[in-house]
């Protein structure tokens, strides 16, 4: 895994917009595959229920028809114009008698319905085995096959039996003897076979199934009582339970669509088959449509998806080429042949800066040769310069002989002061110093203020001696102080004390200047810190002080006034606590 985010990681910005297009689309894909395949599926059961409801109804129908043709049999056996002539028929008839018997038999079994449009043929058989017939298809059974079919009636004693079809014909056989019921002697007057049009009953009856290749097959238990497809392996059906339902099923290669149904008043069990692909051949077609319809879409989304990543990385790739050539240390801006006019998109800004900035650096390399030349000129002129601070100190240095020899003692003391202060001031270097050495600067710069206000002004430290190495911006706190004395100490008649107080708290450094003198408004507060105020003395203010303490350390850090008119005034100083070497 780690190996496939790291080779991932690699590939360049098209290949990537490739590789999570390709990934997308085939999530997508299978996303909608399998939703199509469970509403497909959903829908093949919702067909399959419809189907098996249509061959349900039809095979109602065929029983319904099967129960007339057996009522019909009984009809024709019980009739009593039929009855008294089968019973004449045991005694020697004249030909003109036999004739008229057979004549009455005849129109008598087509009056009560003989001639129905699913018989084939109505077959009565005397006690002397003579056939009355009548229908649009008689036929002329053998001797074996009329035997057969009277022993299998005899068994039922005057019941209906149903004849299943044999090699001479298709057609299914409702018999049954025929017995007088004259004074209940049940004697055997003939035997009665109705042949059934089974094709014809069931074509009629599945015109609603919208398919021509529906095949009937009735089971009578697990032996087969009539088929229309003779090469079908009937005992597949055997597997079949419950009143009815349907299923698929497999037979020499062919699918079928089974469905089956119980009689009610026999043993038997219809079901009819249709070929799978007579009835989901157009749904097989829309799903082969659909998918073939999907991976074409595929392939052009890719094909889109790739023109789509050539048109954002081929902008960046040519920028990085001029990226190199610059590395290489060309910085003469070259525009590709052929390029045309630049995009206004992101790809297009980037070009139009790179070139800005290569320009700029040209500029800037140009300058920079001018301004050492410059810079050499002006380190000469400086190294002439430095006389100037020694001459300023060697000055200070002689007025202080002069105050002690003249027994000047403040003199002395503030001129020291003043060059202690300046030589602090000139020769620190270091942006951020300890905290001790700016106590140093401010010493020697209290030092000299007492000897302008004497005893009105009131100095204090309280630092401890941990903080002393704690660095702080250089020239922080003198002017703060200043500030105290400018518009404090000067705006007091009493005693002015000015207090330094330093602590750490949390990991930061506090340093706080606190004087007792007349305070500020809030507005003129406002005003110190926006810089808006010239200040007095040093001419470094407040907004000065925050500003270099912001860039040095961010901005968490920075300052805090609080004052208030009569109140006296508190800045407070919020910098990190860092330790700093004193021998900065």
């Amino acid at each position: 895994m780690f190996d496939l985010k790291t080779l991932y990681m690699n590939l360049r910005i098209k290949h990537k917009m490739f590789v999570l297009i390709s990934v997308i689309m085939i999530v997508l894909a299978v996303l909608g595959f399998t939703v199509q395949q469970y509403a497909f599926d959903i829908y093949d059961r919702e067909i399959y229920k419809q189907s098996s409801k249509a061959l349900t109804l039809s095979t109602t129908n065929i029983e319904n028809e099967l129960k007339k043709m057996e009522k019909l049999t009984y009809m024709i056996a019980t009739d009593p114009t039929i009855q008294s002539q089968m019973r004449s028929i045991k005694s020697e008839l004249s030909e003109y008698d036999d004739y008229v018997v057979r004549q009455t038999v005849l129109e008598r079994m087509v009056n009560i319905g003989a001639l129905d449009k699913y018989v084939m043929s109505a077959q009565l058989y005397d006690v002397q085995n003579n056939g009355y017939t009548v229908g649009y298809n008689p036929i002329t059974l053998s001797h074996t096959r009329l035997f057969d079919i009277m022993k299998l009636t005899a068994a039922n004693k005057g019941g209906n039996t149903w004849i299943p079809p044999d090699n001479t014909g298709s057609s299914l056989i409702a018999a049954r003897e025929v017995r007088s019921f004259a004074q209940l002697q049940l004697d055997y007057i003939g035997t009665l076979l109705i042949r059934i049009d089974m094709n014809k009953l069931f074509s009629d009856f599945a015109k609603g199934m919208n398919s021509n290749d529906a095949k009937l097959i009735i089971m009578q238990g697990k032996e087969e009582l009539y088929a229309e497809i003779p090469d079908f392996t009937v005992d597949q059906l055997a597997q079949f339970t419950g009143d009815e339902g349907y299923k698929i099923l497999n037979s020499n290669g062919k699918k079928y669509f089974v469905t089956y149904m119980a009689s009610e008043n026999t043993d038997w069990t219809y079901f009819t088959l249709i070929p799978f692909d007579d009835i989901f051949e157009r749904i097989v077609r829309v799903k082969n449509t659909i998918l073939l319809i999907a991976a074409i879409l595929f392939i052009a989304i890719i094909i889109i998806a790739v023109g789509f990543a050539n048109s954002i990385t081929d902008p960046i790739e040519r920028l990085n080429a001029k990226m190199k050539r610059v590395q290489l240390g060309h910085f003469d801006y070259v525009d590709e042949p052929h390029s045309g006019a630049l995009a206004m998109d992101e790809a297009g800004q980037m070009h139009r800066n790179f070139r800005i900035m290569v320009e700029r650096i040209n500029e800037l390399i140009q300058e920079n040769y001018v301004k050492q030349l410059t810079i050499r000129d002006t380190e000469f002129k400086a190294l002439q310069a430095q006389i100037n601070p020694h001459f300023l100190y060697n000055t200070l240095e002689s007025i202080n002989w002069m105050a002690k020899l003249s027994k000047q003692t403040n003199i002395s003391q503030m001129v020291e002061a003043l060059g202690s202060l300046l030589r602090t001031s000139i020769n620190l270097k270091e942006p951020i110093i300890p905290l001790g050495k700016e106590l140093d600067i401010i010493n020697h710069y209290v030092t000299i203020q007492k000897y302008r206000f004497e005893e009105r002004l009131d100095f204090q430290t309280d630092v401890p001696d941990k903080l002393q190495a704690c660095g702080i911006p250089k020239l922080s706190l003198q002017p703060l102080v200043e500030n105290a004395v400018n518009y404090g100490l000067e705006q007091m008649i009493d005693t002015c004390r000015i207090k330094i107080h330093a602590y750490d708290e949390d990991g930061h450094l506090f340093v706080t200047v606190e004087d007792n003198g007349p305070g500020m408004e809030p507005q003129f507060v406002s005003q110190l810190l926006n810089g808006q105020v010239k200040t007095k003395g040093s001419g470094l203010g407040l907004k000065n002080i925050e500003e270099r303490i912001k860039l040095l350390y961010g901005e968490a850090y920075g300052l805090t006034v609080e004052s208030e008119p009569n109140g006296g005034t508190k800045v407070t100083l919020m910098l990190p606590y860092e330790m700093r070497d004193n021998h900065v």
